[in-house]
């Protein structure tokens, strides 16, 4: 049912977590945009901009219960619900976009998305590949050497906490919304991020070291509860899977436009932006991936199986 007993028009709620202005507010309102022009009158999707409904956690929670019917962000959230998708935050696992695309199209991101589904009632409705993770630091970061005991903000995923655990850091689990300001205070001394959430965070503010690392590519999606996409009209259900693909093609050519011109605002604004050797980092990740695999942090050889994509 599109209408209420009354006819109101059916509403939906759709919550996003990162900051105002980022890549994934500006996806999110653009998909409301298209989704609301040509589902006039029959459904009405209202965008909840930045934390207004909590943390990423606190908002797939609520999509999970079915008091939030729509989200979009950094993927590599489902890692606490999908052990599979713990690998798409691990250190350096993909080469470039094309090998990211390769993931999303395969049957190895295909099966874990259908656990998520049935199990978690979560049904993403696009996927794509998104912005390069980079680090911010308030000293100066010039190799493997300058990372060991840095206290290091990581979100509150397990597998970014065993990548800055194993690169040497001393992770901190902080709030993103609550990173400029740790940066600032010394609470913490580096940060990462993808460079448009991160510059609209304003990270390069507070921590004036702008590493190149390009040590994740992000995946951003957009996702639904499936009970409620079930729920609506086949011809619904048709606009909301295209507009999501169509807002995520989007998403990756606008985002493969903007990275370097944001570091080149970046270093306007005060920060030093510098491309470091990153071999020895990527060595050591790639020795931890059998102990995380014996750990079962995933499946053991899905990190074998995503490096022969092609």
């Amino acid at each position: 049912m599109l209408f209420s007993a009354s006819g109101a028009m059916a509403q939906a709620v759709f919550g996003g977590s990162d900051a105002i202005g980022s890549i994934f507010d500006r996806q999110n309102k653009m998909f409301t945009e298209l989704v609301n022009k040509k589902l006039d009158g029959k459904l009405k999707i209202n965008f909840i901009a930045g934390e207004q409904l909590g943390s990423d956690m606190q908002v797939i929670e609520q999509m999970m219960g079915d008091s939030v019917q729509l989200y979009g962000d950094d993927f590599s959230w489902y890692a606490n619900w999908v052990k599979d998708f713990n690998i798409v935050s691990w250190g350096f696992l993909f080469r470039d976009i094309d090998h990211v695309k390769a993931y999303i199209d395969s049957p190895l991101f295909k099966k874990a998305a259908e656990e998520l589904r049935t199990k978690h009632n979560v049904r993403i409705l696009a996927a794509a590949p998104g912005q390069a993770r980079v680090l911010f630091a308030t000293k100066p970061i010039k190799g493997l050497a300058d990372l060991q005991g840095l206290k290091m903000r990581v979100p509150e995923i397990k597998t970014y906490l065993a990548l800055w655990e194993t690169l040497g850091t001393k992770p901190a689990r902080v709030a993103w919304g609550e990173t400029f300001l740790g940066l600032k205070t010394g609470v913490v001394e580096g940060a990462e991020g993808g460079i448009s959430s991160a510059y609209s965070a304003k990270f390069h503010e507070a921590a004036k070291n702008v590493i190149k690392t390009n040590h994740v590519i992000i995946i951003g999606h957009i996702a639904c509860s499936d009970k409620w996409f079930q729920k609506q009209s086949p011809e619904v259900q048709k606009v909301l899977v295209e507009a999501a693909e169509e807002v995520m093609r989007w998403h990756t050519e606008t985002v493969l436009k903007e990275q370097e011109s944001l570091l080149a605002d970046m270093e306007k604004s005060g920060a030093t932006v510098r491309a470091i050797e990153t071999g020895p980092i990527q060595e050591k990740a790639v020795v931890a991936v059998d102990k995380l695999e014996a750990e079962g942090f995933w499946t053991k050889g899905l990190w074998k199986q995503i490096q022969d994509l092609k």
